[in-house]
C-alpha cells in the first residue's frame, strides 16, 4: 500500500484483532509510564516551560490542565513519558515509537475537521502512526552512520498522525514528512547513555516536531522528501505496508530502566532465586553482556535520569528491592547504602559473541560471588517480556495499577484504566481526554 493512502485510509475494521489488541496494549502501557512520570522533575520542569512558551488553546497537559498549542501539548507529555524509561519500544529501531505517537494522537484532536474522533478512528490512528515512526526508524538505523534519539524518527509518526487529523492532501503529507524528517531532533544517543541528563531519548522534540510539520504543511510551509520514506535504499521496507504489522514486534518492559541493562536484571534475580541468597552475603557480581550494555557506567547516581541509565544500580537495586519502579529509582532509594555497596560490586565484561548479535537480540550472563568465595551462575538470560514472550494482559494491568498507583488514588487508576482499556468503545474520544 502506499504511504499516503496508508495514512488517510486505514480504518479500525480492517485492522486485524490481534493488530487492534496490540494498539490497546500500547496506549494502556504508555499512559502507565506517563503517569509515573508526572512524579519527576523532568515532567515538572517541562510542563511549566510548555505552559509559558505554547501558550494558547487546542490541548491540555495531562494531569494538570492547563491549555497549551497541541505542539506544546505533545512536547511536554512525550517527554514525560521518555522521563520514566518503562514504555514500549522495538529493537531494530533501538526506541521507542509510541513515546512521541501516543502524545501527537491526542494533542491533534481538536485539529480534526470533523469535530468528533471516536475511539476506534483514534486507535486506527495509532496504528498507523505507530507503523508509519517504526519504519522510519530502522530506515534511519540503516541509512545513517551514527545513531539517533528516537525523536529522529518518531516524528514521522507523529507527522502522520498529525496530517490525518487535519486533512491534508497527498502532496501537502509529503511535505509534512519532509518537515518532520529535517527538523525532528537528529541527537547523538551515546551522549545520552555516556552523560545522562533529561534530554532523554528526543521523542518529546520529535513529537513537537512532528506535529508543527503537519500544522505548518497545512499553511503551505514546504519541505524536502523524507528519504526515510522516500529514498531509494529503503523502498523494500516499505513495501509490505498494511500486510506486515510492526506494531506487534513491540516488546514491553516490566523495569524502569534502560532495555540495555535489563537482560542483566534478569539474570542477577534468577541467580539469587535459584540459589536464595541474601543481598548482605554478596561480595561480587560479574556481568557479562554486549558492548552497548557496559556504556551504562554510572552506578552510584545522584538523580533518576543517572539511575535509569546505569547497568551497576539496576542490577544492585534490583536484587535489594526485587523490582525497579518510581520507588526505587526517585528520592532516598538512591542513597541506599546496602544498595551502592552492590553497585559498586558490579563488574560489566564485554563479550565479543554477544555484541555480534545486538541489535537483535540482548543477552548478559551473571556471576554472583558470596563472601565466603562460592561462584554462582545459570547461564545466558535476556529481557522479560519480548516480542516472542508478550506479557499477558493481566500482567500489564497490573503493571499500570502498579505505576499509576504511585500517583493516584485507586478510584482514579480504575476510572482512566478502564477508559484507556475499552477506547475502541468509545464514541467520542474527548471524554478520554478529560479525564487525563
Amino acid at each position: 500500500m502506499e504511504t499516503v493512502e496508508f495514512i488517510y485510509n486505514l480504518t479500525w475494521g480492517e485492522i486485524p484483532a490481534e493488530v487492534q489488541m496490540q494498539a490497546r496494549r500500547c496506549l494502556l502501557d504508555t499512559f502507565g509510564a506517563a503517569i509515573a512520570g508526572r512524579g519527576t522533575e523532568l515532567s515538572r520542569i517541562i510542563h511549566d516551560f510548555s505552559a509559558t512558551a505554547f501558550q494558547g488553546s487546542g490541548a491540555k497537559l495531562w494531569q494538570d490542565g492547563r491549555q497549551v498549542s497541541p505542539p506544546g501539548a505533545a512536547l511536554a507529555n512525550a517527554m514525560t513519558i521518555d522521563s520514566f524509561d518503562i514504555h514500549d519500544g522495538h529493537k531494530l529501531v533501538k526506541g521507542h515509537a509510541g513515546a512521541a505517537v501516543v502524545p501527537a494522537a491526542l494533542a491533534t484532536i481538536s485539529l480534526d475537521k470533523k469535530g468528533v474522533v471516536s475511539g476506534q478512528e483514534f486507535l486506527a490512528t495509532l496504528v498507523m502512526g505507530y507503523e508509519i515512526a517504526l519504519r522510519a526508524g530502522i530506515a534511519l538505523h540503516a541509512t545513517a552512520c551514527d545513531f539517533h534519539t528516537s525523536g529522529a524518527w518518531n516524528t514521522l509518526g507523529a507527522a502522520a498522525v498529525t496530517s490525518r487529523r487535519l486533512g491534508l492532501q497527498a502532496e501537502q503529507t509529503r511535505h509534512a514528512l519532509g518537515i518532520a524528517e529535517y527538523h525532528g531532533p537528529r541527537s547523538p544517543m551515546m551522549r545520552d547513555i555516556d552523560f545522562p541528563t533529561m534530554v532523554k531519548d528526543g521523542s518529546g522534540w520529535g513529537a513537537m516536531a512532528g506535529v508543527s510539520a503537519g500544522m505548518m504543511a497545512a499553511s503551505g510551509f514546504t519541505g524536502a522528501p523524507a528519504l526515510t520514506v522516500e529514498g531509494k535504499e529503503v523502498t523494500e521496507l516499505w513495501s509490505d505496508l498494511g500486510e506486515r504489522w510492526r506494531i506487534l514486534e513491540v516488546y514491553f518492559k516490566p523495569y524502569a530502566v534502560c532495555y540495555w541493562a535489563q537482560p542483566a536484571v534478569v539474570g542477577a534475580l534468577a541467580v539469587q532465586k535459584k540459589y536464595q541468597l541474601n543481598p548482605q552475603s554478596i561480595r561480587k557480581i560479574r556481568v557479562f553482556t554486549f558492548h552497548q550494555a557496559t556504556r551504562l557506567a554510572i552506578r552510584c547516581p545522584a538523580n533518576t535520569e543517572e539511575a535509569q541509565y546505569s547497568l551497576a544500580y539496576p542490577v544492585a537495586a534490583a536484587l535489594v528491592h526485587g523490582r525497579l519502579g518510581s520507588a526505587e529509582l526517585i528520592g532516598e532509594n538512591l542513597r541506599d547504602p546496602l544498595t551502592l555497596r552492590l553497585a559498586e560490586a558490579v563488574e560489566p565484561v564485554e563479550d565479543p559473541a554477544l555484541s555480534a548479535q545486538f541489535p537483535a537480540q540482548r543477552f548478559a550472563r551473571v556471576q554472583i560471588e558470596t563472601v565466603d568465595g562460592k561462584l554462582y551462575e545459570i547461564g545466558e538470560t535476556t529481557a522479560r517480556w519480548e516480542p516472542s514472550q508478550p506479557p499477558t494482559d493481566e500482567e500489564l494491568l497490573e503493571k499500570f495499577r502498579w505505576l499509576a498507583g504511585a500517583n493516584l488514588s485507586e478510584p482514579a487508576t480504575a476510572e482512566i484504566e478502564g477508559g484507556l482499556w475499552n477506547c475502541a468503545s468509545l464514541p467520542d474520544i474527548q471524554a478520554l481526554i478529560e479525564n487525563l
